[in-house]
């Protein structure tokens, strides 16, 4: 049986969280209050939970946060919408990060035929947003309206 439904955010406190049951056995959880998301296996032990940190940059797992009540690790999206652009974490360390969020420009007949691509990041637009202003990144870029 699958369901979505909006709850307040475990990390945040947000009202801004989506609970989708994709199966019987896998809960996705994606929080736009705070840009975080999991799922039932995002839990420390389990090989999907492995599998991704072993592939995050080091400040994705730095600032990771584990809900102490169901166990499950939240970790920061990114959303990479090649028409409207990127946003990310980004920053030194848990204690100083921010959202990066950068608008992308479509190319000239000549760069797409060099390419085979459409648009590119342009990193001359590059905004950053404080963790509670996730929102606000993906209006920056066009993925939810202003």
């Amino acid at each position: 049986m699958q369901y979505d439904e909006i709850i307040n955010c475990p990390k945040s406190g947000g009202d801004l969280c989506y609970k989708i049951q994709v199966n019987e056995d896998i809960i996705n959880y994606f929080s736009l209050s705070c840009g975080f998301w999991t799922n039932s296996l995002m839990k420390i032990g389990n090989e999907f939970y492995e599998e991704q940190m072993s592939i995050l940059p080091e400040l994705y797992k730095a600032i990771s946060w584990i809900d102490q009540s169901t166990e499950l690790v939240w970790i920061p999206n990114t959303v990479n919408e090649p028409t409207l652009g990127m946003v990310f974490a980004e920053g030194n360390s848990a204690n100083k990060w921010s959202w990066a969020s950068v608008r992308t420009r479509e190319l000239t007949a000549e760069e797409q035929k060099e390419t085979g691509l459409t648009h590119k990041p342009d990193m001359t637009t590059k905004k950053n947003f404080e963790e509670r202003d996730y929102i606000e990144a993906l209006s920056y870029i066009g993925v939810l309206p202003e």
